[in-house]
Parts: C-alpha cells; structure tokens; sequence
C-alpha cells in the first residue's frame, strides 16, 4: 500500500535547496541591479563632454566668462532624464579666454542607494571613479581603483 504526499525530509531538502539558490542569487541580482545604474553616469558624462568641446570650439573656452568661474553648461547641470545621478561641472586653469580645463561629475543619489561614488572625466577624457569610505556603496564593496584611471563597472574596483 502506498500513500500519497511529502514525506518532512522530503519538503527539508526542498527547504534547504531553496534556501541556498536564494542566498546566492539575492545578492548577486542586487548588484547586478547597482551596476545597470551606473550606466546613467557613463552617458550623461560622455554627453556633457561631447556638448562641453563643441563650447570650446566656439568660444575657444570652457568657461562661460573670462575669468574662468562657471562652466559653460553651468555649474550645476540639469538633465530632465537623470534618475540615478547629479551633476556638475568645474572649471579650472583660466588664462586671457578663459578656463582651459574642466571636470565634470556624475555623483550618485543617495535616495538610490548610490550615495558615496562619483564619476569623473575632463577635457582629456581622463576618467575617474570614487568612493567614499564608509558609505553606502563602500559598504556593498565597492572601492576607488588605484591608479585612479577608470570608471568602476564591477566591485571591489574592476574597470
């Protein structure tokens, strides 16, 4: 004669199967999700790049003024499809025309739990990433790379 259902051994390996399917999968589908924001920042920074030389090429500066103060997008830039990061630009090595520098920044949200990184790049399209000791995203692993040279797509500090 048999009987019909689960034995409770039967439904514990299920149990633990399930459980240990899921303790790899959550926090690897965590990050995944992290590092698919961080593609906001490459963008917008390339955009702004872009947009940033063709102000150069017509004003021969990347400041909006001679005295090389405000970049020429502005200090704080406004993109209406930017969800994950803000950003800004710096100017510096003002001559006669103007600045003949920048650095503009894509800093992350910390409503997106992104709060602690930051993306750089300037007028030579050095790039580079950092992290804030002991913040949020210090603590899902992520480090500033050393040399400094690159935009972080994968933790601790992989370019």
């Amino acid at each position: 004669r048999f009987t019909r259902g689960f034995t409770l051994i039967e439904i514990l390996i299920t149990v633990v199967i399930v459980a240990v399917i899921a303790a790899v999968a959550v926090p690897n589908y965590t990050d995944y999700v992290t590092r698919s924001k961080f593609a906001e920042a490459y963008a917008h920074l390339a955009d702004q790049r872009v947009k940033l030389e063709q102000y150069y090429m017509d004003n021969r500066r990347y400041s909006s003024d001679v005295a090389g103060a405000t970049c020429g997008l502005g200090t704080t830039i406004t993109i209406a499809t930017a969800k994950y990061f803000t950003y800004s630009c710096a100017t510096g090595n003002a001559n006669t025309i103007g600045a003949q520098s920048y650095t503009l920044t894509a800093t992350g949200a910390a409503g997106e739990g992104l709060a602690g990184i930051a993306f750089t790049v300037n007028q030579a399209n050095a790039r580079g990433t950092t992290v804030t000791s002991g913040s949020a995203m210090a603590n899902k692993g992520y480090v500033t790379p050393s040399p400094n040279n690159c935009w972080v797509k994968k933790k601790p500090s992989q370019c």
